[in-house]
């Protein structure tokens, strides 16, 4: 049977190239703990990272970056509030060293998003735009700030008034691991987690086509595999101008059974009661007893045992409550709060028609284009899944439809990509 640690939560990890790029500048890590102690000390570490960089700097910028940040964290061998906010500037320092050291690595840079599940919580920490939100009963917070131009001037006015003119271009970041020999990281968090607490880190290539209400309604109706699945498909049917990297995390609702996958991430945790704790206490009860019945009994004399039985008794008891009161103040009862102000901005992710109809212009756009371009589509299963799901939203399962509707944009995209290898093909076989 598996241990909480490992069967507490249900993940998934996509990364797709987008539509228009020729190669793949976002990478991903997600290391689960193996073992109670691994949970306890590390828990389970999720990376994202968007590289940025003339030929394949961005790509070697985030790879580095999510092996050097997971590497350096695992490695530590207790954690504390500084251990993820040190595998940043670790992962920061081996990048710049690499782009100084190649001229064709120049100036690489990458965005970083990590979250760390354990049991003090969740705890973020990040650099660049890359983001991480968190749903709980169907509100979607983004835990990370943007490190952009459009966000640092939403945040303070008077940049734009002081030092910009004209439209803000919207792909100018602000920060991010390598340019520079050290870089600020922003650490949000510990946060409590509930069970059924779903987490999503992306690189820009979604956040940046996919509306964030679509974003949560999608990854609250489905399973973190088929979340991710259609949160890359509907970022490439509107056009994949980036791109895409997504994780979903998924925390398992409580069960009543042994055992259970309920994890206890961020709860207080008591201090274990020893079992020389236990027989003082039972052993004053006892000397007392005794005292106390040979007072009751009339008997002004005593043996010398039960005197020191009973010193001895109230000396240990006291220990005790002192151990106890020790082990209270010692973290076992944690009330810090968190660092950072997330969440920045939160989102309605209830599932409704009109988000429904939403997903469903995106499967028309590309029947049009289909037309338009005379491009052999097989369109059942599509219009299966469709009339599933207007049957579905017209009863009022909202929830139902989007899945539904999910699963006709999963199958749209892949006719798209077998239109796309025949006309490869077609090329090939005229060249």
């Amino acid at each position: 049977m598996q241990k909480n640690w490992e069967s507490g939560i249900a993940y998934a990890e996509l990364s797709d190239v987008g539509m228009r790029r020729s190669n793949n500048q976002d990478s991903a890590v997600s290391v689960l703990a193996k073992s109670e102690n691994r949970f306890n000390s590390h828990g389970h570490l999720f990376v994202v990272a968007d590289g940025m960089g003339a030929h394949a700097a961005g790509e070697l910028a985030s790879q580095l970056a999510a092996d050097e940040i997971s590497r350096a964290y695992f490695q530590a061998e207790k954690v504390n509030e500084e251990s993820l906010e040190a595998a940043f500037h670790h992962a920061n320092r081996e990048i710049y060293n690499k782009g100084q050291s190649n001229p064709e690595f120049h100036n690489m840079g990458t965005t970083a998003s990590s979250l760390v599940l354990n049991s003090a919580g969740a705890t973020v920490a990040h650099v660049g735009d890359s983001r991480v939100y968190r749903l709980r009963s169907d509100c979607l917070e983004q835990l990370t700030f943007d490190h952009s131009l459009v966000w640092e001037i939403e945040a303070n006015p008077e940049l734009k008034t002081n030092s910009w003119s004209g439209p803000i271009p919207k792909n100018v970041i602000t920060r991010s691991l390598g340019p520079n020999a050290a870089v600020q990281v922003d650490i949000e968090g510990p946060f409590s987690v509930e069970p059924g607490d779903r987490f999503v880190l992306c690189s820009d290539g979604l956040s940046g086509v996919v509306e964030d209400e679509e974003i949560g309604t999608l990854v609250g109706c489905l399973d973190p595999k088929h979340a991710a699945q259609v949160l890359v498909d509907l970022a490439n049917l509107r056009g994949g101008p980036d791109n895409i990297t997504v994780t979903v995390v998924m925390v398992a609702k409580e069960s009543h059974e042994p055992d259970s996958t309920s994890t206890n991430y961020g709860k207080s945790k008591h201090a274990k009661v020893p079992s020389w704790l236990v027989y003082s206490i039972a052993f004053q009860w006892l000397a007392t007893a005794l005292f106390g019945g040979l007072l009751l009994g009339g008997k002004e004399q005593f043996s010398l045992f039960t005197l020191v039985a009973f010193t001895a008794a109230f000396i240990s008891s006291i220990t005790a409550w002192y151990w106890l009161a020790k082990q209270s103040r010692s973290g076992h009862h944690s009330t810090k709060l968190p660092k950072g102000k997330a969440p920045y901005r939160s989102y309605d992710a209830r599932p409704s028609r009109e988000l429904y109809e939403r997903l469903g212009q995106t499967v028309q756009a590309l029947r049009d284009a289909s037309v338009d371009n005379n491009w052999l589509m097989e369109w059942e299963m599509v219009d299966g899944y469709q009339r599933h799901g207007e049957s579905e939203i017209n009863e009022g399962r909202a929830s139902e439809a989007v899945q539904a509707q999910s699963r006709a944009i999963i199958e749209a995209m892949k006719q798209l990509r077998e239109q796309q290898n025949r006309a490869a093909n077609d090329t090939s076989a005229e060249l």
